[in-house]
């Protein structure tokens, strides 16, 4: 089954004001058919559904339809989990630019002028600051003294709770990598901290150390790769993470990382993913069939309805004069060009070894100029039809807007180039012919089979890996931690569109290299303090 929760998993709220970063941001039940706890878990099945909760907060918004939020004075639009992150990882970049400048927020991201005040910033801290919120409330609610006390005896059930444990430790140091990631801070809670505690600000260093003790600890009790019911994470998704921090550890905490980065590598690269023989079959409809998806955020026209990354990036896609919807499994208009490319992203495939290149296929120019010198004008820039809504047989999803594509957090191709860079800076455990090895699957994957486009070890600079990265990942969340990563995002060595407000680019401060702490937040937290520059 593809999606093991449903829009009533918030029952985990119960009749507890689930506390986030922020007084008003607290987790409030919304109607009378929430229960309090110990009703609750009384329950058959309530800690098979308190799981789902948790990880239902990375897809869903509110415990209604898709426009609700259990986020108290925050949009459903400008909360959710997926969304956010995409926003700020790739409208942040030379991927990709959003027409409608009047949807709160894009304006000050895409232009990277953004201050403490943008409602983006305060939806992804106070979403993932919930999640903290639910992954705590599920620790306290499945402790050994709680199981007992509830008569809870049977030892499949316990085997089963103790795993969910490992598993919403996983999700909570997720929610703290990305705000190590993105905020370069956070309020630090734990399950031993009462409610509507007010955490300790934690600094990167602080969290990057909490994180890996954290994921080193739970890692042998999670389910093996690719053993576990789709949708809930094991030991790949939990390595992922880890690789991740170990990537971006010169940035976080000013210590490179990169041997450790290659030894979680290989233990993912070798637990049975392989490619996908078709590259866009990780982005259809049924793109959770995918052998070479790591874990992905669930999305399903029926039953998790949502205004999630691949809803907006599917709708959005649809081009103003193209009328494309149909193609991409969503009305004919869709959003009507909410959503093209900037052309420093474009001219990434230029040149003749991207003849044939399938990514370069999704890029469709048609009589559009490549320039965007109004963002108003939807018909400047070209487009994208990388998503769909349509399965990898040419069926459509059932719903015309909520889409059924899931979004890939990780997937094997990222852990493939991951191991080129690291190669490329040293690390011990890579080597350069095994990272030509991974870069020409994928350029082959990309050419169908074809050799035509294949790179030698002397190809494999950074400059190189980082383009690379673009032309496999570009809106999968990625790109902002890698032009950070290489030092192309602040300063002005690398340019894009609009970047700073300039409609060529012009250099940006290097403080924007982490977003600043939302004025609600630290108005409601004294622990908190704003970020240099802001």
């Amino acid at each position: 089954m593809k999606n093991m929760f449903k829009k009533s998993i918030y029952l985990l709220g119960l009749s507890l004001a689930l506390t986030s970063c922020t007084k008003d941001l607290d987790v409030l039940p919304e109607d009378d058919d929430i229960f309090t706890a110990e009703a609750f878990y009384s329950q058959p099945g309530a800690y098979e559904r308190a799981l789902a909760g948790v990880y239902g907060n990375l897809s869903l918004t509110g415990t209604q339809d898709a426009g609700s939020s259990f986020l108290q004075g925050i949009d459903a639009g400008t909360s959710q989990y997926g969304r956010c992150l995409w926003y700020l990882q790739n409208l942040t970049t030379d991927e990709v630019i959003w027409s409608y400048e009047n949807d709160p927020g894009t304006r000050e991201l895409q232009r990277t002028i953004w201050t403490a005040n943008n409602p983006i910033f305060l939806g992804m801290f106070s979403r993932t600051m919930a999640e903290v919120a639910l992954a705590n409330e599920f620790l306290r609610q499945s402790t050994p003294a709680k199981l007992s006390s509830r008569g809870v005896t049977d030892a499949t059930q316990l085997s089963n709770i103790a795993t969910y444990r490992q598993e919403v430790r996983v999700l909570r140091a997720l929610a703290y990598y990305n705000m190590m990631d993105l905020f370069g801070k956070a309020p630090f809670v734990t399950e031993n901290d009462p409610l509507n505690f007010r955490g300790p600000e934690y600094n990167r260093q602080q969290l990057f150390t909490y994180i890996e003790n954290e994921l080193n600890a739970v890692i042998p009790d999670l389910k093996a790769p690719r053993t576990n019911v789709y949708g809930r994470l094991d030991q790949a998704m939990a390595r992922m993470i880890l690789a991740k921090m170990y990537l971006n550890a010169e940035v976080f905490i000013g210590t490179p990382k990169y041997t450790e980065c290659v030894a979680q590598l290989n233990q993912v690269i070798g637990a049975g993913y392989t490619l996908s023989s078709n590259y866009f079959n990780n982005f259809t409809a049924d793109n959770h069939i995918s052998p070479e998806m790591i874990f992905s955020l669930q999305s399903d026209g029926v039953v998790t309805q949502n205004f999630g990354p691949t809803t907006v990036m599917i709708n959005g896609q649809v081009g103003s004069m193209e009328s494309n919807g149909v193609s991409l499994g969503v009305g004919a208009g869709g959003w009507g060009g909410a959503l093209r490319l900037r052309k420093q992203f474009v001219q990434k495939f230029e040149g003749s070894a991207f003849a044939s290149d399938a990514r370069k296929s999704a890029i469709l120019p048609g009589s559009r100029n490549i320039e965007i010198t109004d963002i108003a004008n939807r018909d400047q820039g070209y487009i994208l039809a990388k998503y769909k809504n349509v399965s990898s047989t040419g069926v459509a999803g059932p719903n015309s807007t909520f889409v059924d594509t899931d979004f890939p957090l990780f997937r094997l191709a990222d852990a493939y180039l991951m191991y080129a860079e690291c190669a490329v800076r040293g690390a011990s455990g890579a080597t350069l012919a095994q990272a030509v090895t991974y870069v020409n699957a994928l350029r082959e994957r990309a050419n169908n089979g074809n050799s035509s486009a294949n790179i030698s070890a002397a190809d494999l600079t950074l400059d190189f890996i980082l383009d690379e990265r673009s032309r496999e990942l570009h809106w999968e969340g990625h790109r902002r931690q890698d032009l950070i990563r290489f030092n192309k995002f602040t300063g002005g060595s690398y340019n894009w569109a609009w970047k700073g407000n300039g409609v060529n680019g012009i250099a940006i401060s290097n403080n924007l290299k982490v977003f600043p702490i939302p004025t609600n937040s630290i108005a409601a937290n004294p622990n908190l303090t704003q970020n240099p520059g802001y």
